[in-house]
């Protein structure tokens, strides 16, 4: 459960599946469950009821767009755990079906319900009606990487998903998402890859010897999966660094940097999660890179 979430499950668009997908499953399912209960006041024919029910309906949507709107944002500084995720999607449940229980019982104002009773049975169903649609995305979100991950380490000519792998030691060699051939570098004219949302950020030196960018539509991951092994090291969740252009690695207190051979580039960062991979790769291939501090 402490293990990193993976990248494509903060992904904005599959956020959006996400809410969407959760949304048309708690309606199907509230609308079967409101004959069996009697905590339930939902209805569309009484114009008073219909009002509720439109208010809490737009309310609980708004909830969790703003849920994983924050959520979305929270994932560029700071990484996710699975139960960080998961802690996350229960505190959704909890604060719509809080939410649910004050209406019932400050608004609706039914006889003989308590404020505990009414919770408790809100957040068994509250549950079902999201946690489920939550389970299933996750699923088939997690089934199509794997399905993209394999497509790509099977592949020979055009790569599935955005990037090749590295069959040619002298060239980097990058496709979109179509299998369209974006980008083909020198290795020794490539810096580092950044990512930046669903796309990546390649900085290189051009044919005048003149820092360029060059955005391509792809993960980060995927460029990782397919040049595993090589002279790209991935030191950060933004970044996969060209250890061949790296002039020093050092250490800032807590914090690893990476100096490159270039000034106009700042230091990259190394990230815990990734320090071990980095400093191996350092004294296996480049002892002389490392910094007498370290």
């Amino acid at each position: 459960m402490n293990r990193k979430l993976p990248g494509y499950l903060l992904d904005k668009n599959r956020l959006v599946g996400t809410v969407t997908f959760s949304v048309l499953f708690a309606l199907i399912f509230l609308n079967i469950y409101i004959p069996f209960s009697d905590t339930a006041w939902f209805g569309l024919g009484n114009s008073q009821t219909f009002l509720f029910t439109a208010g809490f309906a737009f309310m609980s949507i708004l909830i969790l767009a703003g849920s994983r709107t924050l959520m979305y944002k929270a994932g560029k500084f700071c990484e996710f755990t699975y139960l960080g995720y998961v802690l996350w999607c229960i505190m959704e449940v909890v604060l719509i079906c809080a939410f649910y229980t004050f209406v019932t019982i400050d608004v609706i104002h039914p006889e003989g319900q308590s404020w505990s009773s009414v919770f408790g049975k809100s957040l068994l169903y509250g549950s079902i009606a999201l946690i489920i649609p939550y389970i299933i995305t996750g699923m088939y979100f997690t089934i199509m990487d794997k399905n993209r991950t394999i497509s790509l380490m099977n592949c020979t000519n055009v790569i599935s998903d955005d990037a090749a792998p590295a069959r040619d030691s002298d060239k980097v060699t990058l496709f979109d998402s179509s299998g369209a051939l974006r980008l083909s570098v020198s290795t020794d004219n490539l810096y580092y890859v950044e990512s930046d949302d669903n796309y990546i950020k390649v900085w290189y030196l051009d044919a005048r010897g003149e820092l360029k960018t060059y955005m391509v539509r792809c993960r980060l991951k995927t460029v990782e999966q397919s040049f595993r092994g090589t002279f790209l090291v991935r030191c950060h969740r933004k970044y996969i660094v060209n250890l061949g252009r790296v002039k020093v690695l050092r250490k800032e207190k807590d914090m690893y940097w990476l100096d490159l051979d270039n000034d106009a580039i700042p230091p990259l960062p190394v990230s815990r999660t990734y320090t071990e991979d980095v400093l191996s790769r350092f004294m296996k291939d480049s002892p002389e890179k490392v910094s007498e501090s370290l």
